[in-house]
């Protein structure tokens, strides 16, 4: 064999070992950009609903894969500790409702974050928009919890122009970000996500949380979103779906800068919301029962899409295929080739994803908490005590239609066969009493590893006003 032969054949086989081990080949593992909406409903999508505008969104759903049974928590905070650690919120004492602003707690210390993680594959980790995982601690930071930068703010129901909630709330990292006020956020967080995919190395693997503040209230929008909506009659149905198309077009720059990069060629783009729409107020979940806050379908089944030019071989479908919020955490750690700890609640989902292949999940836990319960087994829900008081089917804002409510409902057991009844008007209950008892049995399990709630008096001492008229960490 000639020398250059022999180096050839080395350097094949420095090739062929570089591919199989993890700290060689960061610049070949996708770039994973996960979007979040904050209170978008299942109906508030242009692919459920054809009066809404978003084309980019849209776009991508059908070029990708739709998701069907893509389940979340009924509000944010737990919702975002499912997403972050791999774990049901009653597993971390984040079940009982969000962080409050002047709540002393945070998303657990000891939980290893997705973040965290991706960084033993050699991930860049930017966090966008909002947190809402804690902040009176430096240690409970996005950027204490492996985020290498941060642009957005830490509570929720702040106003998007001023960033204020009694206290200014935003930040650069971990510095009060002033040039901020008087931007709509959903533009900033958009600018932001294009700046940092302008300026990524290609040769090193980016991991992108976009974490959009639309649309929850107030509802707040640019004019010219909303001239977009004139078809909308009713004023704030009207605003709330120019939230969207303003998030959509939002994305679409994320998507045009992807693209111009060369980055889509690798990327995966996750979209998901925090939890269903408060259908109550404005937002719409038909056909399905329930709102934000509520254990039925429509505060915990939310729309959600995955796409890739690369990565995914089946596309242009609706995957009905069951999923929960934890799943993502091990989902994308399997695309970035990392092992997640063995005491997650997560499956991975990427053969079901990328290929239509029945899911690994047969069954999940919508929450567990003192007064309430749910779990999904197959077809079979079972609730037990109160869902949740908003428990109606509401009807589009404006449309003149009153809401139905159910009255006298068992706070007891009542079991719903979300397949044939995904609206859930028919408690089977009392006809099925052998099911039942097989769901009341696997719930008793699901309730052995209950970890108490972490809620917490309000401590004043996280007053914005000890703090410049900033929400700051640095005090508990």
């Amino acid at each position: 064999m000639d020398s250059r032969n022999s180096v050839h054949t080395t350097v094949s086989l420095l090739l062929l070992i570089c591919f199989s081990v993890s700290g060689c080949r960061g610049a070949t593992r996708p770039h994973v950009i996960f979007i979040v909406a904050d209170d978008l409903g299942w109906n508030d999508v242009s692919w459920h609903n054809p009066d809404i505008i978003s084309p980019h969104l849209d776009g991508l759903a059908r070029d990708g894969v739709i998701l069907g049974s893509s389940y979340v928590q009924p509000n944010c905070s737990p919702s975002r500790s499912c997403f972050m650690s791999g774990k049901y919120p009653y597993h971390t004492g984040l079940q009982s409702g969000v962080i409050y602003p002047l709540e002393p707690r945070g998303m657990p210390l000891s939980l290893t974050t997705l973040p965290e993680k991706l960084k033993e594959a050699g991930y860049i980790n930017h966090m966008v928009g909002k947190w809402h995982l804690g902040f009176c601690n430096q240690q409970y930071l996005p950027t204490s919890r492996g985020f290498d930068t941060f642009v957005g703010f830490y509570l929720g129901l702040e106003d998007h122009y001023t960033h204020r909630r009694g206290g200014y709330d935003m930040r650069f990292n971990d510095t009060l970000y002033s040039e901020a006020e008087g931007i709509y956020s959903t533009e900033l967080f958009g600018q932001r996500a294009v700046d940092i995919i302008n300026s990524h190395p290609s040769d090193q693997p980016l991991f992108l949380y976009l974490s959009f503040q639309a649309v929850h209230g107030p509802l707040q929008v640019p004019q010219r979103y909303e001239d977009m909506n004139s078809h909308i009659k009713n004023r704030r149905r009207r605003r709330y779906s120019a939230m969207v198309t303003a998030m959509d077009e939002a994305v679409g720059n994320v998507r045009q800068a992807l693209e111009a990069t060369g980055l889509m060629e690798n990327s995966v783009i996750i979209f998901n919301t925090d939890n269903g729409g408060p259908a109550h107020k404005v937002s719409n979940n038909l056909p399905l029962r329930g709102s934000k806050n509520t254990l039925y379908e429509g505060g915990t089944k939310g729309p959600a899409f995955v796409y890739s030019k690369k990565h995914i071989k089946k596309t242009g479908y609706i995957n009905n295929q069951m999923i929960h919020a934890v799943d993502w955490f091990p989902t994308i750690l399997h695309l970035a080739g990392v092992t997640p700890d063995r005491d997650i609640d997560g499956v991975n989902q990427w053969p079901t994803l990328s290929e239509g292949v029945i899911s690994a999940r047969k069954e999940f836990v919508y929450n567990i908490d003192e007064s309430q319960a749910a779990i999904r087994v197959g077809k079979y829900k079972l609730i037990q005590g109160s869902a949740g008081d908003l428990n109606g089917w509401y009807p589009v804002v404006g449309s003149g239609a009153s809401p139905t409510y159910v009255t006298g409902e068992s706070i007891d057991f009542r079991l719903y066969d979300i397949e044939a009844d995904p609206s859930e008007h028919f408690d089977l209950a009392s006809q099925f009493p052998s099911i039942v008892k097989l769901m009341k049995r696997k719930l008793k399990q699901y309730r052995k590893s209950t970890v108490p709630a972490g809620n917490q008096p309000h401590d004043q001492r996280g007053n914005p006003n000890n703090f410049g008229g900033a929400w700051s960490p640095g005090w508990c």
